[in-house]
């Protein structure tokens, strides 16, 4: 028997330590876990959303937003691209489920009430009309006249959308919270 006051066995604490660092390498994988569950990272290809989003830019994604609370209009949001589900992309939300959306004279309306928006690089040259159904969204690239998006393929699934870009980390210069567009106008589905 040893006393509290006396000197401990090396096996016990050998024992601890591997206790500790046990525990800490559990503590890490949980966090790693966790962290990847709940987000993702992806890098934007192509120009479809300059003037914000650039090339090469590296973007964390939060899947945890769209578990308490639906998409909204002016969200950056990556998704499965529909045509080709192993590939992803990035757009912006401009229609919501059960929204009319008509595209013409380089202006967007939704129920017939034109949307002002401000970060798109050039007036695009497309037309078009589209009624989305209870789970459809219609997403549209920022550099409009360079972006495969709605207006090629149409509306998107809700369940494609794998969530809102939420932080861009690189390059250096573009670290930063990925600002989404609220927009003025109230739009009520009719």
């Amino acid at each position: 028997m040893y006393d509290d006051d006396g000197p401990r066995p090396i096996f016990s604490q050998r024992a601890q330590f591997a206790r500790e660092l046990f525990e800490t390498a559990l503590l890490i994988a949980a966090v790693f876990t966790l962290v990847n569950l709940l987000s993702v990272r992806f890098v934007v290809e192509g120009s479809s959303m300059e003037p914000n989003f650039h090339d090469g830019q590296y973007i964390v994604v939060s899947r945890l937003d769209y578990m308490l609370d639906a998409p909204a209009r002016g969200d950056v949001i990556v998704f499965h691209y529909p045509q080709d589900p192993s590939r992803d992309f990035i757009k912006r939300i401009v229609g919501l489920p059960g929204e009319t959306v008509a595209v013409g004279a380089g202006q967007i309306t939704i129920n017939g009430k034109t949307i002002d928006e401000p970060y798109i690089k050039a007036p695009f040259r497309y037309a078009g009309r589209w009624t989305l159904a209870d789970d459809e969204y219609f997403v549209l690239g920022d550099n409009r006249g360079n972006s495969n998006d709605s207006h090629d393929f149409g509306p998107i699934k809700r369940g494609v959308i794998v969530g809102r870009a939420w932080v861009s980390y690189w390059p250096v210069h573009l670290w930063g919270v990925v600002p989404h567009y609220d927009y003025s106008v109230d739009i009520h589905t009719p």
